[in-house]
């Protein structure tokens, strides 16, 4: 016999069983816009917005990084397909657009069923927080490019929002209220920094219990990212709007909070208004990392940044409060003087 392309290190078998593993698992999130089944070529999405005069389509794509290689080490793969939607409809809320679809992309050496249908159990359970359909995805072996064990993830998210209802920050103004959501742990970010302070220098493992984590380090550091997609709409549903919203993922503090503020605007952070999980302290501990480069880094506790008007304040954190959020004011907005974000 020829060449097969299993011989070649594709297996389609595989892959056939594979998508009927997961056939309840994806449509376990879909809902009456999504019109196509599990394998077509293209997934079909209602685009009918009767209720909005002017419907725009915001989109938003990612991944999760290097935090994939502390699932590997703990051989746990449940999760990370959370963070793959956290971190597109974080994104893409904070435009006030409610995520309406998914799609995925996952390449690996050699595809592993068991760990691929754990992957596409947290993208749907991540899509059910969102409350968005995973209505496609792809999954492709790439023998002699990949080693067998590994594989990567990537993700995009489309949502929708009415023209005049964009939030965008251009009406934030000096004295607005900043609020903030904490964050799960570290997310989706600063993993090439976590993995070299805590496993090449200090040659940590995912089992080393940690005191001050009140327990062994690799859950904590796999803790999924916060999907904040409801929260914020729990504010927009009751008429609490914010001027602004931050995502807090690369860049830390510094790098995301100046995207969004005026050109003669600037934040003022207040240090001690929030708590700095304990992952935070050990990796600025032993990596003997800068205030500032942590800042610049890592989300350190807050994962998600709204600006309000002082009026409506209180408000929202009524409504974010009701929601089931632990909501802190922890600064304000004032005229830009030299630096746009300042800890005090």
């Amino acid at each position: 016999m020829g060449i097969t392309y299993r011989d070649s290190g594709v297996d389609i078998d595989g892959g056939n069983r594979f998508v009927k593993r997961i056939g309840d698992i994806v449509k376990s999130t879909f809902n009456e816009r999504v019109i196509t089944d599990i394998g077509g070529f293209g997934a079909l999405f209602s685009g009918s917005f009767p209720e909005m005069k002017d419907p725009v389509l915001v989109s938003g794509t990612d991944g999760v990084g290097t935090k994939l290689q502390v699932a590997r080490m703990m051989n746990r793969h449940d999760t990370i397909g959370i963070d793959a939607v956290a971190m597109c409809v974080n994104d893409i809320v904070v435009s006030g657009a409610r995520p309406m679809f998914f799609l995925d992309y996952i390449a690996c050496g050699k595809l592993r069923e068991d760990v691929m249908v754990d992957v596409v159990r947290g993208l749907a359970k991540g899509c059910r927080q969102a409350g968005c359909s995973l209505i496609g995805g792809e999954t492709a072996e790439h023998p002699d490019v990949m080693d067998p064990d590994d594989y990567d993830i990537a993700g995009f998210s489309v949502g929708v929002v009415d023209r005049a209802a964009i939030i965008n920050g251009s009406e934030i103004k000096p004295g607005d209220v900043i609020i903030g959501l904490p964050s799960s742990g570290v997310h989706s970010n600063g993993f090439s920094m976590v993995r070299k302070i805590l496993f090449n220098v200090k040659k940590y493992t995912v089992d080393t219990k940690v005191d001050d984590l009140g327990g062994a380090l690799g859950p904590v550091l796999l803790e999924p990212t916060k999907i904040y997609v409801q929260a914020v709409l729990s504010c927009l549903d009751n008429g609490v709007v914010p001027r602004g919203i931050v995502h807090i993922t690369g860049g830390g503090f510094y790098e995301n909070v100046p995207r969004i503020l005026p050109k003669t605007c600037a934040a003022a952070i207040k240090r001690s208004s929030f708590n700095t999980p304990a992952i935070f302290n050990l990796l600025q501990k032993e990596g003997e990392v800068e205030e500032e480069e942590m800042f610049t880094t890592f989300n350190m506790g807050i994962g998600l940044m709204m600006v309000f008007t002082s009026e409506d304040a209180d408000a929202a954190l009524d409504t974010l409060s009701k929601y089931g959020e632990s909501p802190v004011i922890i600064g304000e907005i004032t005229s830009l003087k030299k630096d746009r974000v300042v800890m005090v």
